[in-house]
């Protein structure tokens, strides 16, 4: 009988048996739980640290310096940033002294977050963009002329390519004010970790939300003189996404094709992978089930079974070509540590077996070695690997 898998009902996430690294150092817990809550195993690797507002001696001579000579134009870039600027302001018993020096400016608020921000400081800014674009920002300030003005913007981690050469060029003195300053992360263990299993495709994506982290992450793997090797695991397996075109901008410059949502927010990166990994495997119609394999796991009919790295090993050499022999020397070559026993392949084959609870899925072919009993009618979609 044929099935209609369109109308099943998937019983597990839609990131059940993929694993993503996640390098965020701010909001790593609320990223990691949108992610395991669709099924994904996470590895949490920050690639950075967050220096402390309140520490930050730049800040606090920024802060001074715009209190004592005050700007024309005062740009709040990230919500998160300016009012952690103005709580560190306070700190320094200085938040009164900023205040009323920005109710004094021109405010421009980058988007609707920052202006919200903005307003409960009980500021009003004088303009903000629908786009959230600092282009559009850029745009409107060379229209009005920045000549001879004094503009200060609030830096956040990013960089913000030609926007500060932009209006330097165009005759205007930039201040930047460095919010929150990275600094790579005090136990480099994680990273280390996440480098490792990227390269042995163990993750089949890694979400990026600050450019500073995709930097930080290349530099690490520089230093290890994996570089090349990162490089070509993420041009090739495992998928790179990127909260948006900003943070992309250091993988970019590496010919890394990155992936990015429509909106920059975390639940649209989320709802990318939950489109884009699973539409990275091909089911395959094998023995009368539908088959799904997946970055740790397989999905058979809709569940979910958990399969050891050597079963995942044989089972990925056997759907390269898939209803097609694979001898067991050839299987022994891609089963981790395995040696030169060839019985080592039939433990393993078992043990496959066994995990995918269907022991027809997978032939024996005396003599020759083993294949995916792949369904007569697909021979002609599939058989030509």
């Amino acid at each position: 009988m044929q099935r209609d898998h369109h109308q099943a009902t998937p019983t597990v996430g839609p990131l059940a048996g993929f694993t993503v690294g996640v390098t965020a150092a701010r909001r790593a817990d609320e990223l990691g739980a949108l992610l395991l809550r669709r099924g994904a195993a996470v590895l949490h690797a920050p690639a950075l640290r967050i220096v402390p507002l309140s520490d930050d001696s730049e800040l606090l001579t920024a802060t001074k310096q715009l209190i004592d000579h005050a700007p024309d134009v005062v740009i709040a870039t990230t919500a998160i940033g300016f009012r952690g600027w103005i709580e560190a302001a306070d700190g320094w018993g200085l938040g009164d002294a900023l205040l009323n020096r920005l109710r004094d400016i021109e405010l421009l608020a980058r988007g609707p977050k920052v202006k919200g921000a903005v307003r409960a400081a009980g500021l009003t800014e004088k303009w903000s963009p629908a786009s959230e674009s600092m282009a559009e920002v850029l745009d409107r300030l060379l229209e009005e002329g920045v000549d001879g003005r004094r503009i200060a913007v609030q830096l956040h981690g990013e960089p913000l390519p030609g926007f500060v050469e932009s209006l330097r060029a165009g005759g205007a003195e930039v201040v930047g004010v460095p919010v929150y300053r990275w600094m790579p992360p005090d136990d480099l263990g994680p990273v280390d970790r996440l480098l490792d299993a990227t390269v042995a495709r163990a993750v089949d994506a890694i979400t990026f939300t600050s450019a500073p982290a995709a930097a930080s992450l290349l530099d690490r793997a520089e230093r290890r003189g994996m570089r090349e090797e990162l490089l070509d695991a993420l041009r090739h397996d495992v998928l790179p996404a990127c909260v948006g075109p900003v943070t992309a901008l250091p993988l970019e410059a590496q010919d890394v094709p990155t992936s990015q949502p429509e909106r920059f927010r975390l639940g649209p990166l989320v709802q990318l992978l939950t489109s884009e990994l699973p539409g990275r495997v091909r089911p395959l119609p094998v023995a009368g089930r539908r088959l799904e394999i997946r970055g740790h796991a397989v999905v058979v009919d809709g569940e979910l079974r958990t399969v050891p790295p050597a079963g995942m090993a044989l089972l990925r050499a056997l759907a390269r070509h898939p209803g097609w022999v694979v001898a067991r020397a050839d299987l022994l070559k891609v089963l981790p540590g395995a040696g030169r026993d060839e019985h080592a392949v039939e433990t393993a084959m078992a043990r496959l077996r066994t995990a995918l609870g269907s022991p027809k899925l997978i032939q024996t072919v005396v003599k020759r070695g083993y294949r995916l009993a792949l369904d007569p009618v697909a021979d002609t979609k599939y058989g030509d690997g």
